[in-house]
C-alpha cells in the first residue's frame, strides 16, 4: 500500500493504510497529550503530515516510522505548550517492534525528565542542532540552513551534543541510585 501511495499519490490508498494504525496513534497521543480532543486533532494532523512526508522519506517499516512521527508530533505539541518532554536520543536509531508497554512507561518518563534537564545544560549550538535533527527530524542541510551553521559544524554539534547528553544523563542516573 505504501508503494502504491508513493507511486500514485492517491489519498484513499494512504487513508486505508493509516486506518490500520489510527487507534494506536490515538492511544500514543492520548498518553502524551492527556486530552482526548487534542489527541483526536493530533491523529488528523499526523495524517496530513503523512501526505507530504511519505513522498520525501524512504520508509521501510511503516509502523515504526509512524510511531516515531506521532511521538515527535506530540512532543512538539507539548514543547509548544511549555510542557517540556524529550525522548532518549538512542531510541531514534532503533525501530520499535510494537508500541511501548506499560512497564516501560516509568523508566521512559524518568529518561524524558533527565533528558529535558540535560538539554538545558548544553551549549546553545549543540542544543539547537540536536533539537532540530532528532526532535524535528531535520536533515543536516536543513539544520544548517535554519541555524546558519556550516554543515560540518552541525554534524560536530550533534555528535558532541549527543555525547554530552549521554554523560549528563549517566551522572543524573548514578546520582539518583
Amino acid at each position: 500500500m505504501l508503494a502504491a501511495y508513493r507511486k500514485t499519490g492517491d489519498l484513499e490508498v494512504l487513508g486505508k493504510l493509516y486506518e490500520r494504525y489510527m487507534h494506536l496513534v490515538f492511544g500514543l497521543c492520548l498518553k502524551y497529550l492527556k486530552n482526548e480532543d487534542q489527541s483526536k486533532d493530533a491523529v488528523m494532523q499526523i495524517f496530513e503530515q503523512l501526505i507530504t512526508k511519505l513522498k520525501i522519506h524512504e520508509v521501510s517499516n511503516f509502523k515504526s516510522w509512524l510511531y516515531t512521527l506521532a511521538r515527535n508530533y506530540c512532543l512538539m505539541e507539548l514543547r509548544i505548550s511549555n510542557k517540556h518532554e524529550f525522548v532518549n536520543i538512542d531510541d531514534f536509531g532503533v525501530e520499535k517492534p510494537a508500541f511501548m508497554h506499560q512497564e516501560e512507561d516509568n523508566l521512559k518518563e524518568n529518561q524524558l525528565n533527565s533528558m529535558s534537564k540535560c538539554m538545558e545544560t548544553l551549549p546553545e549550538e549543540q542544543r539547537l542542532s540536536v533539537d532540530l535533527f532528532y526532535l524535528q527530524q531535520k536533515c543536516y542541510k536543513e539544520v544548517a540552513d535554519i541555524t546558519g551553521f556550516d554543515v560540518n559544524k552541525v554534524k560536530s554539534y550533534i555528535q558532541n551534543g549527543k555525547r554530552n547528553l549521554k554523560i549528563c544523563m549517566e551522572k543524573q542516573k548514578s546520582g539518583n541510585e
